[in-house]
């Protein structure tokens, strides 16, 4: 049984190890695929497993022997699914690895946008506050969350987890999702509509899936419903976001602040529009990367693996 990883590095860059993997099969791991060699690599393969490296109708024309297709990751947009299941081809994905450490990170870009804490250290770095005249400064306005409210759009297992902290850091907090679970409604957290949401929070966090349907939700439009100097944060999907959008909303000073760790074409390209923004902080989709997130997605990856070869579905998406 053939096994291939057209994406390895990003998941294994070599702390972690594919012994799991190796039990279920012969293995062979690219650290990256350019699309014009997927076909290729894959071969006469009969499993392959795949992060960010596209797997389109044509590649699947040419791989007839791929009867499995492993997302290692939760998003799983990268892959024609309707192609995959026409053909009979099971495709997974990995949900629910990085609760911890997305939420974790999404209240980290939050944490920067109110207290610039890397710009603060880099200038006492650069001699700032040796030179300075007083015994402290600032080079950006200092926001106190407490007492704030923050509107999450996307409220499953991660925007839970960051509602939870942000209701321990005296936030309240407005939720938007389309399954709703009344349980979890309190004096401190409500859904809300989306345009109640877009009016009434300081804060904005995107946890949602990318679906046509929430493909640059957030622009022009959408923005104008908002508060003035609303702080925005992305760690979701890039596509989420109309990025030139954000960067007039940016430089006009209607949103105060974002912070993304994602944007829509990845590497971030020269060109990207929010490179030409202010008050703007971008991370290069590091959000799930811990190691002990990057080792429960392998432990998972292998399981959904494990569970095909058995005849069982586990984390299917295709139907």
């Amino acid at each position: 049984m053939k096994i291939v990883v057209l994406d390895g590095y990003a998941l294994n860059p070599g702390d972690l190890s594919w012994e799991s993997l190796e039990k279920l099969g012969t293995v062979m791991v690219y650290d990256r695929t350019a699309e014009a060699e997927v076909a290729k690599w894959i071969g006469d393969a009969e499993m392959v497993l795949t992060n960010k490296t596209p797997i389109t109708c044509e590649t699947l024309n040419r791989c007839p022997k791929l009867n499995y297709i492993g997302v290692l990751a939760t998003g799983y947009n990268i892959v024609d699914v309707a192609a995959a299941s026409e053909r009979g081809i099971t495709v997974t994905n990995i949900p629910s690895y990085g609760t911890n450490a997305v939420s974790q990170f999404a209240i980290a870009l939050l944490m920067e946008l109110c207290h610039r804490i890397g710009d603060h250290a880099h200038s006492v770095l650069a001699g700032d506050w040796a030179n300075n005249q007083d015994w402290c400064y600032w080079n950006y306005p200092l926001i106190e969350l407490s007492g704030k409210t923050m509107g999450i759009i996307g409220f499953g297992k991660i925007g839970q987890r960051t509602g939870h902290i942000a209701q321990a850091l005296g936030m309240k907090v407005l939720a938007y999702d389309v399954m709703k679970y009344p349980e979890l409604e309190s004096e401190t957290c409500h859904y809300v509509s989306l345009d109640e949401l877009y009016q009434e929070a300081d804060v904005i966090v995107l946890h949602v899936p990318l679906f046509s349907y929430t493909r640059e939700m957030i622009n022009a439009e959408s923005i104008r419903k908002m508060k003035d100097g609303v702080l925005i944060i992305n760690n979701s999907r890039g596509q989420l976001i109309a990025e030139a959008d954000l960067r007039d909303a940016l430089n006009s000073g209607k949103v105060g602040g974002a912070a993304v760790d994602v944007v829509s074409t990845e590497p971030i390209k020269l060109t990207n529009p929010l490179l030409q923004a202010k008050n703007i902080i971008i991370t290069p989709h590091i959000s799930w990367a811990p190691r002990e997130s990057r080792q429960r997605l392998m432990d998972i990856a292998v399981d959904n693996l494990a569970c095909y070869l058995k005849g069982e579905q586990r984390n299917v998406v295709s139907g």
